[in-house]
């Protein structure tokens, strides 16, 4: 996932056109944003240091070089290592082209921060702004500089903004191709952050860690490292989602497909609709984790809003399964070549020839009572040098993994196919109903772990007056409403 996941604020963006009298500048933003960290800071509450982080996402587009050099000039001490450091990665503008801060007064003393959570939040400006400019060798650098500053620095309120730093860190190495570089300093972060109790960072660089070893293929060692990490109660729904769909990626190649499904859907549900791109990978491994499942996914899956283009292979291929032709699967496989290894599901394609066979297999048994092993053949399009034997071969094997209810007459050739019971009396219904009935009880338990209780509120009794109290109000709103029943009636 290469774009960030935004999240609804109660603040408002502010407006693409230029300040004016009534609307704040883009600076001003910026100066209330730090004002609003300093006073996280200070009161030790990570959640106004998160809010910041939202608004800066907000105010992104309108972000350019002469309002950043402005907003260091008043954030950070002039001469300082960090003010020269970041002011170099930023071109030189005319006057005319900086906001005027209408807000301020004509006469405005800088405030100079010392809080090293301004200075950091000043890196993450600086390293987005680099970013959304496509510079992305000096984005490096200045990501390396401020991994380097964040070393030093050991305080909690830093935590949010040291995700974010982190983040991008990977993601300018990921844009340059340089990925493998930075894997052990990658892992000496994750040991320092686990040292240092900042559960956040330890969410944030798992997830980038398991990208980086997905990103070479590299399947054995991330699920090594996955095993051996402690799991820690998700702190961030973007993360967690991550986390679920490198999850699922690696338990579909490790062949355990019911895992993968669970992993996948929930990543898929959980992630917010905004991050489209996002949710559109998590249904295409889904898709090809249901297939090989032996599953067939509803057609409301490809026809989600937004997501019927970009479906539209896996929709053929999901056809082709459904249908068993062989020759139709080889068709939309050799179509569409380029996005299955764009979205790197070739090899996982290659496993699903083996399911067409054993489906198309199913529909003729169904079809007919007794069928020629030629004719078994010459239906399943079988390509080979001798397809009556291979045929025979996997008819046998159906029948043993009891895909098919049939016998083999080796004598005639035939293929004779058993009558068909009724699936309610075997436990095929009971288990369909325990699935649906774990899933249910695990949604629950998902939504009781995400409600939010006062803090203390285990500690705080109710005294006997406050009881007494709130059951006389409650008793008088009852009548009261008992009475304006009666009067409607």
């Amino acid at each position: 996932m290469t774009q960030e996941m935004e999240m609804n604020e109660e603040a408002q963006a502010p407006s693409n056109s230029a300040p004016s009298a009534s609307a704040p500048s883009t600076l001003q933003h910026l100066k209330e944003i730090a004002s609003l960290i300093e006073t996280g800071a200070y009161a030790k509450e990570v959640r106004r240091i998160l809010r910041s982080v939202r608004l800066t996402i907000m105010l992104r587009k309108n972000l350019k070089a002469a309002t950043l050099s402005a907003f260091l000039n008043f954030a950070l001490a002039p001469g300082s290592d960090a003010h020269v450091k970041l002011s170099s990665y930023l071109p030189m503008e005319d006057e005319g082209d900086m906001e005027v801060d209408t807000a301020s007064s004509t006469v405005q003393v800088p405030a100079t921060y010392s809080l090293p959570e301004i200075e950091i939040y000043c890196y993450l400006l600086v390293l987005i702004f680099l970013i959304d400019q496509k510079r992305y060798d000096e984005a490096k650098a200045c990501s390396s500089s401020s991994i380097t500053r964040l070393k030093s620095i050991n305080r909690r309120t830093v935590d949010v903004l040291a995700s974010r730093i982190y983040f991008y860190y990977s993601y300018s190495h990921e844009l340059t191709n340089s990925l493998s570089e930075i894997r052990g300093n990658l892992l000496a972060l994750h040991r320092m952050a686990t040292l240092r109790h900042d559960e956040l960072g330890q969410e944030t660089l798992l997830n980038l860690l398991l990208r980086n070893y997905l990103h070479y293929n590299f399947y054995d060692q991330a699920e090594k490292l996955r095993s051996m990490v402690l799991r820690l109660e998700a702190h961030s729904n973007p993360q967690f989602c991550r986390y679920m769909f490198y999850l699922g990626k690696i338990t579909t190649i490790q062949l355990e497909y019911t895992n993968a499904k669970e992993s996948l859907l929930q990543a898929a549900r959980k992630a917010p609709k905004a991050a489209r791109g996002f949710r559109i990978q998590c249904n295409k491994w889904a898709i090809i984790v249901r297939l090989l499942l032996g599953e067939i996914p509803e057609r409301t899956v490809f026809m989600q809003k937004g997501m019927k283009k970009a479906l539209n292979p896996y929709f053929e291929l999901t056809n082709a399964v459904r249908i068993g032709d062989l020759e139709l699967f080889r068709s939309v496989a050799d179509k569409f070549s380029t996005t299955f290894s764009s979205d790197r599901t070739n090899n996982l394609i290659v496993r699903l020839r083996h399911n067409v066979i054993r489906t198309g297999l199913r529909n003729i048994s169904v079809s007919y009572s007794r069928i020629s092993l030629p004719d078994v053949a010459k239906k399943l399009r079988l390509d080979s040098s001798n397809p009556v034997a291979d045929a025979e071969s996997i008819v046998a094997k159906a029948i043993r993994d009891e895909a098919i209810d049939a016998t083999i007459d080796h004598v005639n050739g035939w293929m004779i196919s058993k009558e068909t019971g009724d699936i309610y009396s075997t436990n095929e219904p009971q288990i369909a109903f325990h699935s649906r009935i774990a899933f249910c009880l695990n949604m629950h338990n998902e939504a009781v772990k995400a409600l939010r209780f006062p803090p203390n509120s285990h500690k705080e009794k109710e005294s006997a007056e406050k009881r007494r109290e709130r059951q006389q109000q409650e008793l008088e709103l009852a009548n009261h409403i008992a009475e304006e029943e009666d009067d409607d009636f």
